[in-house]
């Protein structure tokens, strides 16, 4: 379990008792969103209703996306760990880039601008560098002239990681290695059909004959009413539990078709 200061286990067993959650389940909030550099957070905790996103001043994704109680819960115990970050040492002071750090990137990089984790591996996005922690052990790709937009982990029990760029989805194992291990990131399968831009053009989009050429961002939707939004959103959600889908990339078409609203 991650160590703790005093003041960090007293605020620990407060958000506990008010918020009705484990010690296990704070605790992994207070990571999440000391990763997201206290303006964001991205989790998954069973008590919270699985995977979700929060953002300061933005948008809160549960699970259960219509159990707006779960939102508000998430939104204000996010909000009371942000607070808490900024005036208490909740964690010991261990020098980032050292074992039992939850800056576990070399301490050069700076502060990332996204990180998260999934299973067994951790990641955190730097301008031109992709910092990758698995099974303890750091590698550091150069992200040449990508634009990170999302890192997800292979379906199916799959350790390789791939990630969203203007180029499309891309697998960290094709980057440059700057340092770390050489065979850290193993090679995934050929990439899949995009199903969540695929759903998209199949619902909300006129059949055109004379198709121009296929953008990478979906598409604005001037002129869809809030039913076509949700719809979408419902066949993205059903290709998600089906496996077709990531959390990650769930979470990032719902927010654009949400912020469209």
């Amino acid at each position: 379990m991650q160590q703790l200061t005093p003041a960090g286990q007293n605020i620990v067993n407060d958000l506990s008792n008010r918020y009705n959650l484990s010690h296990d389940a704070v605790i992994h909030m207070i990571i999440a969103v000391s990763n997201g550099g206290g303006t964001m957070a991205q989790f998954n905790s069973p008590e919270l209703g699985g995977s979700g996103q929060w953002m300061q001043g933005g948008m809160t994704m549960v699970g259960d996306m219509f159990n707006y109680g779960l939102k508000n819960t998430v939104n204000n115990l996010c909000a009371e760990i942000s607070n808490a970050l900024a005036n208490t040492q909740i964690f010991p002071v261990i020098p980032a880039g050292t074992p039992g750090s939850i800056h576990w990137w070399p301490a050069d990089l700076g502060n990332p601008f996204s990180s998260g984790g999934q299973n067994n591996i951790r990641y955190a996005a730097f301008p031109h560098r992709l910092a990758v922690e698995m099974n303890g052990q750091v590698t550091v790709y150069d992200t040449l002239d990508h634009n990170i937009g999302g890192v997800s982990q292979q379906q199916g029990g799959d350790t390789s990681l791939t990630f969203s760029s203007q180029y499309g989805t891309i697998s960290v194992a094709a980057l440059p290695i700057i340092s770390g291990g050489v065979n850290a990131m193993p090679v995934p399968p050929p990439p899949q059909t995009n199903f969540a831009q695929a759903v998209y053009d199949n619902v909300a989009q006129p059949v055109n004959q004379n198709p121009a050429p296929v953008a990478t961002e979906m598409p604005t939707l001037k002129n869809d009413t809030s039913d076509t939004i949700v719809q979408l959103i419902e066949k993205l959600s059903k290709l998600r539990d089906a496996g077709a889908l990531t959390d990650i990339e769930f979470n990032t078409k719902k927010i654009e078709l949400l912020n469209r609203l």
